[in-house]
């Protein structure tokens, strides 16, 4: 599968190639593991959705601070000491699940998600940053490929359905996994030999405005962010109700519920490897707008549909889509941005982007608990994934009109 890897000639590749593997496959126990531990502390939907809020609240308060940090300091430093915080906010999650928790310790168990995507947007932003300096740009697509797809086997493919398993025996053991894994990834990654950064010349403030000043002046970079993050709200609001979703509609077990979600893998992975194939025959533009209507016709299918496999079948469809997207758009962003600007412009890019996380999480929780009053339960829990549906088909629409990134 992984014929000419980067990962056989490139050893600090390979270090980060085998770091990002095991975080991914910690923060793959996680996406079934700390959604299912909340939905044992309490049912309220809104309560559920608050820890994958404030999971994603992070990127935006932090977002543009970690784009400074990532180009003022030594990325692999970053990157490695996010993972051992990391590490330590788990085993204080570890510790709630071991305490008998009461259903008011959901809004610890949130306090504590908060904590973990702090760390979490410090270390993805500064392991977005770091490639091109380990990578040849003409490598950046086959490297970022690589990359999403062994993360993706890790965290999707494997994670979740890993995870359903041994919640079967523990709830705890999947956060006790996680905080080995998050460890060994922080030492491999201390491992990566790089040049020093040059000394900064300017001070925090200075060095904002101008990675701000640079997205402002590229409109089209500002419009791929504007729609990412649209695409992002309608994503995080689907999630933040699919566990209940599964549990209520499809009345799902954890390990059936994580063998859906290695569906999903499976598409992100073929996504990851066969992105180049497909933009070399289809074009960059037309992969980017059927991509965007993949993810309309997948949340449409699961919102309609009472059928375990149909939901699976839909969420590999998202997922493949989801990383030829990101495949294209990553790898354009590197080569467009200069590399001493690429941390601070990157953040302020996923500002717009991840910022609209939390807020379509807390939307989704929101969505639910409101139109609960006026319908039955289990329609209120489909409406938003036909909502996304057809905000997609309208993003769609918006992407073929105003992103022409083989214009750019």
């Amino acid at each position: 599968m992984f014929a000419n890897a980067l990962i056989f000639k490139n050893r600090n590749y390979r270090l980060l190639f085998s770091s990002g593997a095991l975080t991914n496959l910690g923060d793959g126990m996680m996406v079934l593991a700390l959604p299912w531990l909340a939905t044992l502390l309490t049912r309220d939907p809104v309560a559920i959705a608050a820890v994958a809020a404030l999971n994603r609240l992070p990127w935006l308060f932090f977002a543009l601070p970690a784009g400074v940090m990532a180009d003022r300091t030594d990325r692999k430093k970053l990157i490695a000491s996010a993972d051992f915080v990391r590490a330590a906010i788990v085993a204080a999650i570890l510790t709630l699940t071991l305490s008998n928790p009461s259903p008011a310790s959901i809004w610890v168990l949130a306090g504590l998600a908060f904590l973990l995507g702090s760390a979490e947007v410090f270390r993805d932003n500064a392991a977005q940053t770091i490639l091109p300096d380990i990578v040849d740009k003409k490598d950046l697509e086959k490297a970022n490929g690589q990359m999403w797809s062994v993360e993706q086997i890790a965290g999707e493919f494997v994670g979740p359905p890993l995870a359903g398993i041994l919640i079967g025996f523990s709830i705890a053991i999947p956060f006790g996994m996680d905080i080995a894994a998050l460890v060994l990834a922080g030492s491999l990654v201390w491992l990566i030999t790089s040049a020093p950064r040059p000394k900064p010349t300017t001070n925090l403030k200075d060095a904002l405005i101008e990675g701000i000043s640079y997205i402002r002046q590229d409109r089209l970079l500002l419009r791929l962010a504007i729609a990412l993050g649209v695409a992002n709200f309608l994503a995080t609001a689907t999630l933040t109700v699919q566990v209940l979703f599964a549990q209520d509609v499809l009345g799902l077990a954890p390990e059936q519920y994580g063998l859906i979600l290695s569906f999903a893998a499976v598409g992100a992975v073929l996504g990851s490897l066969g992105a180049s194939k497909l933009i070399e025959w289809f074009g960059i533009q037309s992969c980017l707008v059927v991509s965007v209507l993949v993810w309309a016709l997948g949340y449409a299918t699961i919102g309609v549909s009472n059928n375990p496999y149909l939901m699976a079948l839909a969420l590999f469809g998202v997922m493949v889509a989801a990383m030829v997207w990101n495949v294209i758009t990553v790898s354009w962003r590197q080569r467009r941005i200069p590399g001493e600007l690429l941390g601070r412009v990157n953040s302020i890019y996923r500002f717009f982007a991840w910022g609209s996380m939390p807020l379509g999480a807390m939307a989704g929780g929101a969505l639910v608990a409101f139109a609960s009053q006026f319908m039955a339960a289990e329609l209120a829990l489909r409406l938003p994934f036909i909502l996304a549906g057809a905000l997609c088909v309208c993003l769609a629409i918006y992407v073929a009109l105003r992103i022409r990134l083989e214009a750019g």
